[in-house]
């Protein structure tokens, strides 16, 4: 015979149901949206779709016979897809870290083009990486722009 529980474990079995138990990659999946400081649980799923349809792709390009046009055809198209913007400011030298250059991209410090973009999710392409630069208004380009002594006159006024 099973002894009767206890107060406290009839409480935390309220919590757990064992006949639909769900089995979950949560704690992979906790270390991947802190490595990468992604806000939203959505946006990990895409960028974990999309990681697995660009292995499978990558995957049959090697499979493919070295000799075939395709294959370095398809590969050069591959390497030039999209990076998301705080891996790209990283190797621009705009931030020291993955944190500070969310932090900037929320805070409305970045711009793509013309474009200011405050979600740090934005994915940009290889030809679009040399637009990446810091918002006219922004106190952190105006202090680039001091260290390099390269700030105008008229910058001083505005």
């Amino acid at each position: 015979m099973v002894r009767k529980l206890k107060y406290h474990e009839q409480k935390l079995l309220k919590k757990v149901d064992f006949i639909n138990w769900e089995v979950d990659n949560n704690l992979h999946e906790v270390k991947v949206l802190r490595k990468y400081h992604i806000e939203k649980r959505e946006d990990y799923t895409k960028y974990n779709k999309l990681s697995r349809n660009i292995r499978d792709l990558a995957q049959k390009i090697r499979d493919l016979d070295e000799k075939d046009g395709f294959r370095a055809q398809g590969t050069h198209r591959l390497l030039e897809k999209m990076r998301r913007l705080p891996s790209i400011m990283l190797n621009l030298r705009m931030a020291q870290n993955l944190k500070n250059a969310v932090t900037f991209i929320e805070q409305g410090h970045v711009r793509v083009g013309p474009d200011i973009v405050t979600d740090p999710a934005f994915l940009v392409t290889r030809n679009m990486e040399d637009f990446v630069t810091w918002v006219d208004s922004s106190k952190i380009k105006q202090h680039v722009m001091n260290y390099n002594d390269e700030r105008d006159d008229f910058d001083l006024v505005a």
